[in-house]
């Protein structure tokens, strides 16, 4: 039986296509959960000008992805992070922050999904990384991470300090027989002795 998918399906065809699929398989799976149409000679045509014009687009699309990834292409990224012992970071640096910079950099928005880095990168260094745009455009931006400046921990170290110093200055409050004392007067304990 011949059907028109509606949807892509992984392993059977993508949205648009036409495809011969036992009878059973298209009453009783495709067709009652909309994901294709029975292949009439009117949908076959609709199909046919759905494709034509996907196609078209398509080579849109991969016009502006060229030339997104000719800004992209050699673009280098410096991100500053805290850094533990040895050349070990605190935290990490994950294809979001990468994303993010890159953004931030072309004045375009970079998805963090076409970041392809394997794993978070976790010292300072330099790094060549690829983002993949298409199957077969992957420009690559180099990923320079740089300690933060000494300064910057100074100014954190200080505002650290003026938050203890502001916790030690507050007075702990007194219990209700030290107010009356404290006024001058007897407490309640020397009142009721």
């Amino acid at each position: 039986m011949k059907v028109v998918l509606l949807e892509d399906l992984p392993g059977r065809g993508k949205a648009g296509e036409i495809k011969e699929v036992s009878k059973g398989y298209a009453k009783n799976f495709l067709l009652p959960r909309g994901l294709a149409l029975l292949a009439t000679p009117a949908v076959v045509k609709e199909a046919q000008s759905r494709l034509e014009r996907e196609k078209l687009e398509e080579s849109i699309d991969r016009d502006k992805l060229l030339e997104l990834a000719q800004q992209i292409e050699g673009k280098e990224i410096r991100i500053t992070a805290r850094r533990g012992a040895g050349e070990r970071l605190f935290g990490s640096i994950t294809a979001a922050d990468i994303a993010e910079e890159l953004s931030r950099a072309i004045g375009s928005v970079i998805d963090k999904k076409k970041i392809d880095i394997e794993e978070p990168l976790h010292q300072t260094g330099s790094y060549t990384v690829a983002v993949k745009l298409a199957s077969d455009i992957k420009p690559q931006i180099m990923v320079v991470i740089e300690e933060e400046e000494k300064k910057e921990k100074e100014e954190e170290e200080e505002t650290e300090k003026k938050v203890e110093k502001k916790a030690e200055k507050k007075v702990p409050r007194k219990k209700k027989g030290e107010k009356k004392e404290a006024e001058g007067g007897k407490s309640e304990k020397e009142e009721k002795g």
